[in-house]
């Protein structure tokens, strides 16, 4: 269903948005548990999608690094630039050019450029970007077949479009996400951090997207580890094991003292490790197993490697940027290493996983 209402939005916004210049919403890109079949929650299931966000014409994105922290938490600015279309026509009429065209020609001629609209100084604004795509659904919501059958109500949230569906007894909550691509890649910067990425500790810890300023896109591999997980049901003999094992840590395990994207980090090492001919049905308990004894080496390591950044083992249809590859391991147990006080606390907490 959301996939569908998605196509149906893309369709509408490309017919919407021809003559302005408004960034370009690409197709929905399926992303987080819901859509990789592993959700931990089955009564409070959000069905989340990053909505791809070109430059219009004219126009050109720019990401600068804006935070200086470590590798797996880093936050993008979007700078936009002006660039000059004296060259290109539009719907057959020659385009004003932004660049080289006087201030007057252009606010009598054309509509206003990104910079005026959707920015902060030069920066695209999260906050302003979505309260226009949330304006945008909106106003499109009524051209779409769905709206025949199913419900709208909107939920406030100033970093993405987030709304209820209802038709009878059905529910459903999507929240789309957008975001600017680095580069040719499935890495991704967006206006909010998908649910797993939210704390990478070993306790869950709250997200700092609440705390970040308007301009600040931070970056997140949800799509990469989306395609990962298609990737690896295309060849398990049980499709759904690996998802199972998943579901086990993350909502029958809750409160373990482990957050949701350290379980999901451990098994998707464990599916890099574990020849895939091995996840049969009959073989649960076994690879639950596993699963365990990999987070105890981690745990006595103290060390548990980003599953993307430097990742040797990466299926070659996952693209990442450049400058992410042969980087070394990013560990992201490394508070560990450095709090003793922290990592006797992680190991009596496995202690008592495994007792439960």
């Amino acid at each position: 269903v959301t996939a569908e209402l998605m196509e149906s939005f893309t369709r509408v916004f490309a017919e919407s948005m021809s003559n302005s210049f408004y960034p370009v919403p690409e197709g929905a890109i399926g992303v987080g548990s819901a859509f990789e079949g592993w959700s931990s929650s089955e009564r409070d299931v959000v069905y989340r999608v990053l909505v791809p966000l070109n430059p219009p014409l004219g126009h050109a994105f720019h990401l600068e690094q804006e935070s200086a922290g470590q590798m797996s938490a880093r936050t993008f600015s979007v700078r936009v630039e002006l660039v000059c279309t004296c060259w290109r026509e539009q719907l057959g009429k020659k385009l004003l050019c932004f660049v080289h065209n006087s201030e007057e020609e252009l606010e009598q001629k054309q509509e206003p450029s990104l910079l005026e609209t959707l920015c902060t100084s030069c920066y695209l604004d999260v906050e302003k970007t979505s309260s226009w795509f949330s304006e945008m659904v909106r106003s499109s919501w009524l051209h779409l077949p769905q709206s025949q059958s199913w419900h709208l109500v909107f939920e406030p949230c100033s970093r993405s479009c987030r709304f209820r569906l209802s038709k009878g007894q059905k529910r459903l909550t999507v929240e789309m996400l957008f975001g600017v691509c680095r580069g040719d890649s499935d890495i991704f910067v967006v206006s909010q951090p998908p649910e797993a990425q939210k704390g990478i500790s070993v306790s869950s810890q709250p997200t700092k997207a609440d705390f970040m300023s308007s301009t600040a896109w931070p970056e997140t591999f949800a799509v990469a580890e989306a395609k990962f997980f298609r990737h690896i049901t295309r060849q398990v003999p049980c499709k759904s094991l690996h998802l199972k094992c998943l579901q086990v840590f993350t909502c029958i395990l809750r409160g373990a003292g482990f957050s949701i994207s350290t379980w999901k980090t451990v098994v998707m090492h464990v599916l890099t490790t574990v020849p895939l001919s091995r996840w049969r049905r009959r073989q649960f308990e076994r690879r639950l197993w596993d699963v365990m004894a990999y987070l105890r080496r981690c745990l006595q390591s103290k060390r548990l490697e980003h599953f993307v950044l430097g990742n040797k083992s990466l299926p070659a249809e996952i693209s990442v940027p450049l400058e992410m590859r042969g980087v070394e391991p990013l560990n992201l147990f490394e508070h560990l290493a450095r709090d003793p006080a922290a990592h006797a606390e992680a190991m009596r907490a496995y202690g008592h996983l495994r007792l439960r």
